[in-house]
């Protein structure tokens, strides 16, 4: 490491928190190091307000290089010493896209043998991925991880240590996320968590211990600072408040001077052959090698073009020393500054270093840059900020070098020294976004006084828009000399080799109690195998991380006399609702996705949907409607094999996902990351992620039946309701890469099965809600029925009222409650007060179970199931049944460690 990497600039001596610690009274309580590292910001966050900016990561602020590196290099030294030299070699380093992807890499390089990949947000072709987790407060799947070697996160076997790296340790809810999601995969007994800060409260850091006693794994913490922060009463609102007023006031800053002419020069970097630009795939030792040795010469390209292009250096027609050649014009842009896109003004301190600057070309004096940024691009850090290294070690006092990035975060800026974002720059986003177009920032760069900007950026982002008029790269020279574009090429994995051969679907009577014709399972018959586990066993398996929800099956419950007279007179009562609903969404279908779509159910629960969409489709119109039930698990993405074999014999575009209802629409989620990872792998590409459901009470999806919350009576049974098939089965011992998921047909329950009678009669009222069924669609057809995710928001409310802290612990509706009490370990019941006869089964149920029910006031379901939040067999009682007044948080043991 160069001395630089030794110290770190006081900028400024205001602290750059204070404009919001005296409009909020925020505050940060712990060490005086905290100060030094972080400033506030604001932010517009239904949670949080006020956001921590900090000074050494290279993402907000423009910071020296090297202090960026030093600053994860020193982490990685000291997990190295936690762990001992052997141990570290067999670690695996894993960075969280997209603040600190360039954090992990920099431990990794202190930790020297360990390789390195961090999570991403951006599908990739030839790459499917190995897993990946969830955000708490994001309604969508947020990270994705799409390692090239799938045994990377097996590290060196189950002793192996996994290192997790984040910027900050706010709450640790993603830590948890990741943890149970990975260790699900691949238990392991020792994680270490390492962030450049920690400001959890007390009760978070409880929650860490307990989770790690209950996985039985010792977590330990490596951090440079810890504090927390100190947030008075109404500090959301108030903070709310402030940015919708300082939004509303920002003027419009005058058109900035430009001191050159706006070109851009390409530098051809020679990138190294077989070195990836990060470690969205892995990033090895032997690459880590590769890199240092070509840092050098990379390094002198960029300075050479920084020279050549430098102010005073033009021949007499304006060219640089190379030539129009590498020159890219930037076109006409729009300098228009309105107070929606929050562009910073330039301070006088820039105004007066253009004007020396001029003054120095007027004097025929030649000089190189004297500030330089290299600018990197979202995830891609790792690879500019090593580029900004290197030319810092190369200039040396020739020239100061800065380095941070772009990001996908909108921030307020406020042109004042008390606070952390000063400008910010907006621009379209330009690598094609899995997730769709949308705004891009570069904060602290405007009126900077950079001489010069090196933009680096992956090929995959070296796209018309970054070049357009209004894009980053004009965005850019609107405010410097002198913008450099080099391009790192993106590392493009070896494709997946499709198989030769495609499993074909089962049917019934083989497989299934339904005719061959209603339905065929895109599933392996695994009915001969042992997968069932007691209730109980399941539950502490699946929450302590020791297992996955679909490696194993619950014990089909047998309902009892009362139990199954219920069912009966809730199937009569409500058979018209359902007729009406099937077809109200099978209608619409057929209207927006017509004439002859595929339908293909998300199994089990909506295997009976499917089925009675199919025979509406032949009772009104005479269509006979291929059908197919597919496998879709939670956390591990749908049956990609059962894909395929879909667009072999069918188009993908007429495919129509089918569901019986939506809770808070994590299956929703999952279809649609699962769709765009199965395409960016290399799939057919086509398919439709959005799904149709008979009830939408979540408010997740816009084509439905209806969306109220009312008994569906094939709820109330597991496989005696749909066709004697089991859930779903996802073991790696059982299905193999090529093979269909699994599933089990319970032949010996035919004498209990109603499949064939819940079927026939919802059919026999499709002639009386006819006439019903065409005002509903011609209403739906017309109306506005865009998700409103309100299902989503009162699951994240109950799941903090209530101390939960894992929305997956949260089933919302009557359906999911249903399951809940049928195969979880349930805590109890929220029932909206008042709630009628649709609930009667769910009560009896509760009752059998031991299972408090709680009538409540503002709930957008009818019900809410709460699983057991800290569940061991010691949660229950020697007969399975709940125990009363048991806290949501366990007592942990001395399992989280702080080094």
């Amino acid at each position: 490491m160069s001395e630089r990497a030794t110290r770190e600039e006081t900028v400024n001596v205001v602290w750059s928190g204070n404009w919001v610690a005296e409009r909020l009274g925020v505050a940060l309580e712990g060490g005086d190091e905290l100060g030094d590292l972080l400033g506030l910001a604001l932010r517009r966050n239904p949670k949080r307000a006020h956001l921590l900016v900090s000074n050494v990561l290279g993402k907000h602020v423009p910071q020296l290089p090297s202090v960026v590196h030093g600053a994860g290099y020193e982490l990685g030294e000291r997990v190295r010493a936690l762990l001992g030299p052997q141990e570290a070699r067999r670690a695996v380093v894993l960075g969280y896209a997209e603040t600190a992807t360039g954090l992990g890499h920099a431990v990794a390089d202190g930790l020297r043998d360990a390789p390195y990949l961090h999570s991403t947000r951006r599908p990739v072709a030839g790459v499917a991925p190995a897993g990946g987790f969830e955000e708490s407060h994001s309604h969508a799947t947020s990270h994705l991880l799409l390692p090239e070697d799938r045994d990377l996160l097996a590290g060196g076997g189950p002793a192996s240590t996994l290192v997790l790296v984040d910027d900050e340790f706010s709450t640790g809810n993603t830590v948890l996320n990741t943890v149970r999601a990975l260790h699900a995969l691949h238990p392991r007994e020792r994680y270490v968590i390492v962030a450049l800060v920690d400001m959890r409260s007390p009760a978070d850091r409880d929650r860490l211990t307990a989770f790690a006693a209950e996985i039985g794994a010792r977590v330990d913490l490596v951090t440079r600072a810890a504090g927390t922060v100190a947030l008075p009463d109404g500090v959301l609102e108030r903070g709310q408040a402030l940015v919708a007023e300082q939004e509303a006031r920002a003027p419009a800053s005058a058109r900035p001077s430009v001191p050159v002419p706006a070109h851009v020069t390409r530098v051809a970097l020679d990138w190294p052959a077989g070195v990836p630009d990060g470690g969205r795939h892995g990033f090895t030792p032997d690459h880590r090698t590769a890199l240092e040795a070509a840092l050098p010469a990379l390094a002198e390209r960029i300075a050479a073009a920084l020279d050549a292009g430098a102010p005073g250096r033009d021949d007499d027609h304006g060219q640089s020393a190379h030539g129009d050649r590498d020159r890219i014009p930037v076109g006409e842009h729009d300098r228009d500054r309105s107070p929606a896109r929050g562009q910073g003004q330039n301070r006088v301190g820039d105004q007066d270093r253009v004007r020396d600057q001029d003054q120095d070309q007027d004097q025929g004096r030649v000089r190189a840059p004297r500030r330089v940024l290299v600018l990197g691009f979202e995830e891609l850090m790792y690879a500019p900020l090593r580029l900004g290294t290197a030319l810092e070690e190369l200039l040396g006092a020739r020239a100061e070098v800065r380095y941070s990035t772009t990001t996908r975060s909108p921030v307020l800026a406020v042109d004042d020294p008390g606070y952390a974002i000063r400008t910010r720059l907006v621009f379209p986003a330009h690598d094609d976004p899995a997730d769709g177009p949308g705004d891009r920032y570069a904060y602290n760069v405007a009126g900077a006084g950079f001489d010069a900007v090196v933009a680096v950026v992956d090929s995959t982002a070296d796209t018309p828009a970054l070049h357009a008029p209004n894009g980053l790269l004009a965005r850019l020279a609107e405010h410097t000399g002198q913008v450099l574009l080099a391009v790192v090429p993106s590392y493009t994995p070896t494709p997946v080799q499709e198989p030769a051969v495609l499993p074909e679907p089962l049917r019934g009577p083989d497989f299934s109690s339904y005719a061959p014709d209603e339905v065929g399972w895109l599933l392996q018959d695994l009915s001969d195998t042992e997968l069932e586990a007691p209730t109980e066993e399941r539950e502490e398996a699946i929450q302590s991380g020791g297992a996955h929800y679909a490696e194993s099956l619950p014990v089909e419950y047998q309902p009892s006399p009362a139990y199954q007279a219920l069912f009966t007179a809730a199937l009569e009562t409500s058979a018209a609702r359902i007729a009406r609903a099937v077809g109200t969404v099978t209608e619409t279908v057929l209207a927006e996705r017509g004439p002859r779509p595929v339908l293909v159910s998300l199994a089990r629960a909506g295997t009976p949907v499917g089925v009675l969409m199919r025979r509406w489709a032949r009772h009104r119109h005479g269509l006979d409607l291929p059908h197919y039930a597919i496998s879709i698990v939670r956390g591990r993405g749908i049956d990609a094999t059962a894909l395929r074999w879909l667009a072999a014999h069918h188009d993908p575009a007429d495919v129509v996902f089918v569901d019986g209802w939506t809770g808070k629409g994590a299956i929703t989620r999952e279809l649609a990351a699962a769709i765009e990872a199965f395409e960016a792998s290399g799939g057919p590409a086509g398919f439709d992620p959005e799904i149709a459901v008979l009830a939408d009470p979540g408010g997740c999806v816009r084509t439905y039946g209806t969306r109220d919350d009312f008994l569906i009576p094939s709820a109330c049974l597991n496989s005696t309701v749909s066709g004697l098939i089991s859930r779903t089965v996802l073991r790696a011992d059982l299905v193999g890469p090529d093979d269909f998921h699994g599933g089990k047909f319970y032949r010996e329950l035919a004498a209990s099965d109603v499949s064939n009678h819940f079927l026939d009669t919802v059919a026999a009222r499709f002639d009386d809600v006819a006439a019903e069924v065409d005002d509903a669609t011609k209403e739906l057809l017309a109306a506005d029925r865009a998700p409103t995710w309100e299902g989503w928001a009162a699951v994240e409310r109950i799941s903090e009222e209530y101390g939960i802290h894992d929305v997956n612990l949260v089933k919302p509706g009557v359906g999911e409650t249903t399951r809940v009490l049928l195969r979880r370990v349930p805590w109890k019941i929220l029932a909206r007060r008042g709630a009628g006869p649709d609930l009667e089964h769910i009560r009896l149920l509760a009752e059998q179970r031991g299972v408090p029910v709680e009538e409540v006031d503002d709930l957008p379901y009818s019900c809410v199931g709460l699983i057991h939040p800290r569940f061991t067999r010691g949660a229950t009682g020697a007969d399975g049944r709940a125990v009363a007044g048991g806290s949501p948080v366990a007592d942990g043991g001395e399992a989280v460690r702080e080094a």
